[in-house]
């Protein structure tokens, strides 16, 4: 399940639950995709329990080809991290200020 939020500040929170999958990683992409160049995204995978690596690839190249939303990625796995690398996303790059609210 994919939710989006808007958050205090102003943040876009795209939330990630359960299963991301192909089906999962095209909403997120398509969420992302309807975002200007100045919005601000987190995008958290923290209640992700199964993860599909094929995902990753939708969502980076989602990432690449959107009007470059500043992107903060949250609750990835070491090789979750990685794989976004390998398809050319530099999470650590992306990262923002901290978001205010908690979730």
């Amino acid at each position: 399940m994919v939710e989006e939020s808007r958050l205090s500040g102003g943040e876009i929170l795209i939330r990630v639950d359960g299963t991301f999958d192909a089906a999962a990683a095209w909403q997120v992409r398509g969420c992302l995709g309807s975002l200007g160049a100045g919005d601000r995204v987190v995008l958290d995978f923290s209640r992700v329990k199964e993860f599909y690596d094929l995902g990753i690839a939708v969502v980076a190249n989602g990432i690449a080809e959107a009007a470059p939303p500043r992107v903060e990625l949250r609750g990835l796995r070491e090789h979750q991290h990685r794989l976004f690398r390998y398809f050319g996303v530099d999470v650590d790059a992306l990262a923002v200020s901290p978001v205010r609210d908690t979730f």
